[in-house]
């Protein structure tokens, strides 16, 4: 029994098919790594918004801690009373 040899433009045909899953294939390659670099960022914005909103609760908790008071007037440019603030302004 003989099989009946492809033709030409079935050749072509098959190729032209190959050259596109391949290029198709590729294009997903790369949308998916796009995705997971944006995953990733996204991922570490969302940790560091987690880290700001820890911070600000602890703060909340801390409203009428007098240590907590002077920490956070000291780091307005708030001194006591008799201190002298120097700033440095080479910088």
């Amino acid at each position: 029994m003989r099989l009946k040899r492809a033709g030409i433009i079935t050749k072509i045909v098959v190729f032209g098919l190959l050259i596109y899953m391949a290029t198709s294939l590729l294009d997903l390659r790369a949308q998916i790594q796009l995705t997971e670099q944006q995953q990733r960022e996204l991922s570490s914005e969302v940790t560091e918004i987690q880290m700001n909103n820890q911070d600000m609760s602890d703060a909340i908790e801390n409203r009428d801690d007098p240590e907590m008071l002077e920490r956070v007037a000291r780091e307005k440019g708030y001194v006591k009373q008799g201190e002298t603030l120097y700033m440095d302004v080479t910088g």
